[in-house]
């Protein structure tokens, strides 16, 4: 790349990270009690936290991940598309109102805060469990995240992969621990502007340039036929099956991973979030047919990529001048940073709000817990660099492994907590549990035996069945029915 070239988009990325910094310095005032550190004391509008969800559960397996599975397997990656529209639709339609009813009325600031206070666990079992899992999904899908920082940078400016670790993981913590959730929340929102915008162009820009879209499905045909199946290489088999299923499930997550369940919790009101839901649901739609499609394109016009997830950072610099080549690079950072600094923030609350203040010290001061919060949201992040430093992974599994995880310990027992007044403590705790190491062993000792099928499934399923099974087999919250009634008649 020529001098002026870089020049531009060193600039251009300048101008961006000065804006995020600004923003941790503007959210810094209202970061100084866990309230307002965690979930911005309640108080974010709906189209704050529609942008800001969606751009926390995409991250750069968006922007790098799926526009190279677009480019590996074309149209069976649509498949991902469906799954994420109907998880992000029934979050917000299905699991949002009442859980913010419950959180609400439980003063929650976390979801752990929720589950302790749902399942009237007073020995903070829970709580521990909830923490362990966090924290080690949280550090890995970090790490994921900063190893597609070094990716990113070295695509664009043709700079170190260490280097652009180094330069994502500087400014994502700066403004993460000055600001906490409120400036998190606002700069998710400036990078979920941004990742639609650049999603709405690229596909477009990159089926133009192949002649069109019937040019484009002949070009495809003639690289490989498979391209343009459903079910990609495997056909209508059982594996192909399987593999569509697999790219379903990766959206039932968004019903509860934690990080997404957050941004309920910060919303001002009930009336946020149905105002928030038509925008979530559009928004989700152009981040990933938009992916799906510049990866598409892609491998019509750059066909031998040695890395597919380089088809973005390739097409931005080939088919845009140096201004749109240095967005597309802001955009890919906005889809990085918009994850990290959310599971930062998340992975923090679980260590200081759910173990230091309520297990170990429950009447330290609220300006001394934020001053911890800030410190191990640091601390973290230095984990997660450590790891990113150490090997560059391919994002779109290593990203989809971690949110697995999260969403197999949550997502069942949080779906039951909600809609079925008898499910116990015990039953949560096992489903919890069961849910996240049946998606650990099966990625080490299963996944490759059963044609890859995704860890979410068997992860789901192990901690559905165990969650309503030992549920039966135990006795409920005293109060938990009538509580579920009350709930139900308040969102009628």
């Amino acid at each position: 790349m020529d001098q002026p070239y870089n020049l531009t988009i060193i600039s251009v990325l300048i101008c961006y990270l000065g804006i995020l910094l600004a923003i941790g310095f503007w959210g810094r005032r209202d970061s100084t009690t866990l309230a307002g550190y965690y979930v911005a004391d309640k108080n974010l509008p709906g189209w704050v936290i529609a942008f800001s969800s969606n751009a926390t559960g995409e991250s750069a397996w968006l922007l790098l991940g799926l526009t190279g599975m677009g480019y590996l397997v074309g149209v069976h990656a649509l498949w991902i598309v469906l799954g994420e529209v109907l998880g992000v639709a029934l979050s917000w339609t299905l699991v949002a109102l009442p859980f913010k009813e419950y959180t609400d009325r439980y003063h929650s600031i976390t979801v752990p805060d929720y589950l302790e206070s749902r399942f009237r666990d007073t020995r903070n079992w829970i709580r521990l469990v909830s923490v362990v899992i966090i924290f080690s999904m949280v550090t890995t899908y970090t790490a994921a995240q900063l190893t597609a920082s070094g990716k990113a940078f070295s695509s664009f400016l043709g700079t170190s992969y260490l280097t652009g670790v180094l330069t994502g993981a500087v400014v994502i913590l700066f403004y993460t621990t000055v600001g906490g959730f409120k400036a998190v929340a606002y700069s998710d929102l400036l990078q979920g502007v941004l990742m639609f915008a650049g999603l709405l162009v690229l596909p477009i820009v990159g089926i133009a340039a192949c002649g069109g879209w019937v040019p484009l499905m002949s070009q495809l045909q003639s690289i490989d036929p498979d391209l343009l199946q459903p079910m990609g290489k495997f056909g209508f088999s059982l594996e192909g099956v399987l593999s569509a299923l697999g790219f379903v499930a990766i959206g039932f997550a968004f019903m509860g991973v934690p990080q997404i369940l957050t941004r309920f919790i910060s919303a001002r009101g009930r009336d946020e979030i149905v105002q928030g839901s038509l925008l979530a649901v559009i928004c989700i739609i152009v981040f990933d047919t938009g992916a799906v499609l510049a990866g598409m394109a892609g491998r019509s016009l750059f066909p031998g990529l040695e890395d597919p997830e380089t088809i973005l950072p390739q097409m931005s610099q080939e088919l845009f001048p140096a201004i749109f080549t240095a967005i597309f690079l802001v955009i890919v950072l906005a889809a990085i940073m918009s994850t990290v600094d959310s599971l930062l923030i998340l992975a923090s609350s679980a260590v200081v709000h759910d173990v230091v203040q309520k297990i170990f010290h429950p009447n330290l001061s609220e300006h001394r817990l934020s001053l911890y919060g800030k410190l191990t949201t640091v601390v973290i992040g230095a984990g997660a660099l450590i790891l990113a430093v150490g090997e560059v992974r391919m994002i779109f599994w290593f990203v989809l492994f971690a949110w697995s995880g999260l969403a197999s310990a949550f997502t069942p027992v949080i779906l039951c907590s909600l809609f079925w007044a008898g499910t116990s403590r015990a039953g949560a705790l096992a489903g919890m549990v069961g849910g996240f190491l049946s998606t650990v062993v099966w990625v080490l000792f299963f996944k490759e035996q059963f044609y890859d099928l995704y860890e979410m499934i068997p992860g789901f399923l192990v901690g559905l069945l165990l969650t309503v099974g030992v549920s039966l087999a135990t006795k409920p919250p005293e109060g938990a029915a009538e509580e579920l009634q009350q709930i139900r008649a308040t969102l009628r």
